[in-house]
């Protein structure tokens, strides 16, 4: 493998990808690059959604089948990093990363077609739209028998908060769901000056808002982890007019169901007390989202064995959960996955990830393909044994003892 010719193709893409980004579920001339660019390389592109990109490559032998996916869209900020290669496109920039995921992915294509001598099984490959939405495009998938057939899936995350040649990986949940509520809260407006013959909304929200944010800390177990924020608050348009309604919206993060429902629960409750006692009403809708992402243990073992024996023990850590979200949950949910951090921290630099100026280290995308095509080698070698028995078959290879 020409290892400095397949880094040089990975860069053109991401910049190509990064001067050209198309925001949730509108990833059209994305996909268009890539569906040309797998039929330059002898595969047959399919789609689930109508919105993805995916395509299957069988190795040499039969054997079990492995999804690898990455996600296509980008954000609605303005770019800022003055970079030859900046957005082109007003207003929406890649500023997650999925431009290198996707460089990545397309690079991990040209490994395995060059090297099918190499392994056994069919490996498919999925580009999928809508990651940044709610619901994200992984739920399109999943309901159009795109993970049919297959036995494990993996995923990765180019990852800032992480230093560049270091690797995260962490079993069972590692990022979590998201829900998202709205609440609109009705009361009785009136002029400014006279506040006793109106029931003031705006009044009731910020009641509501100190009492929402007390859920955690009162309501909870002390060991659950959550996050409860409110992110928009509109009432009334003018200095002196008490309105009618107020509108509030929020998120809730959380590792399982159980806590979501208990939140909901209590935001009811909140909101059922507020409005008795100063005689408005409301409204909550509250929409469950993703489940957490939850690694399968085994499938962590092997990233984790193959990470140390290409950076080192040294740089490979067990990430802390994280409470940003993930729709790759979806399909962690269905099948075995192992979803795997990536640090391109660059140069020390302060802006993460959805920052306008947020860049990434173009310098690891040698090595996470080999990273992961590694860890998906290893998987299609060692699981010729029954998807429920993988576990013990991992730990029992001589290759790990």
């Amino acid at each position: 493998m020409d290892w400095s010719e397949l880094e040089r193709k990975m860069v053109d893409y991401r910049r190509h990808f990064h001067q050209y980004p198309e925001v949730s579920h509108e990833e059209v001339k994305t996909r268009e690059f890539i569906k040309r660019e797998l039929i330059l390389l002898g595969l047959t592109p399919l789609s689930f959604s109508g919105k993805d990109v995916a395509a299957d490559l069988q190795g040499t032998k039969s054997g079990k089948m492995v999804a690898i996916r990455a996600d296509m869209d980008a954000l609605q900020v303005e770019e800022e990093t003055d970079l030859p290669f900046s957005s082109k496109n007003k207003g929406v920039m890649h500023a997650c990363g999925h431009d290198g995921h996707m460089a990545i992915l397309l690079g991990l294509v040209h490994f395995f077609v060059e090297n099918r001598e190499r392994w056994s099984g069919t490996i498919r490959f999925i580009f999928q739209h809508a990651e940044e939405a709610v619901p994200g495009g992984a739920n399109d998938i999943v309901k159009n028998k795109g993970l049919e057939g297959v036995e494990a899936i993996f995923g990765y995350h180019l990852w800032q908060p992480l230093p560049t040649g270091t690797i995260g990986v962490r079993s069972g949940p590692v990022m979590a769901g998201a829900d998202k509520f709205r609440i609109r809260i009705f009361g009785k407006g009136g002029h400014g000056s006279m506040p006793n013959e109106t029931v003031d909304p705006t009044l009731l929200a910020a009641q509501a808002i100190t009492q929402i944010h007390t859920i955690v800390s009162r309501s909870l177990h002390p060991l659950d982890q959550a996050v409860v924020s409110i992110g928009e608050l509109k009432s009334g348009s003018t200095y002196n007019v008490i309105p009618d309604t107020a509108y509030l919206s929020g998120t809730v993060r959380q590792f399982s169901k159980k806590i979501s429902k208990q939140i909901h629960e209590r935001l009811d409750k909140i909101l059922a007390g507020i409005c008795l006692s100063y005689n408005g009403r409301y409204e909550l809708d509250y929409s469950y989202g993703d489940s957490a992402v939850v690694n399968d243990e085994a499938l962590c073992f092997l990233m984790k064995e193959k990470a140390v024996e290409l950076f080192g023990e040294e740089r490979v850590v067990d990430i802390d959960p994280l409470l940003g979200s993930e729709d790759f949950s979806c399909y962690t949910y269905e099948i075995p996955g192992m979803y795997t951090f990536i640090g391109v921290g660059k140069d020390g630099s302060p802006y993460g990830h959805h920052h306008p100026k947020f860049d990434i280290d173009e310098t690891m995308f040698v090595p996470s393909v080999k990273l992961i095509s590694g860890a998906v080698i290893d998987f299609l070698e060692r699981s010729r044994c029954d998807a429920n028995n993988i576990s013990n078959n991992l730990r029992n290879s001589s290759t790990f003892n």
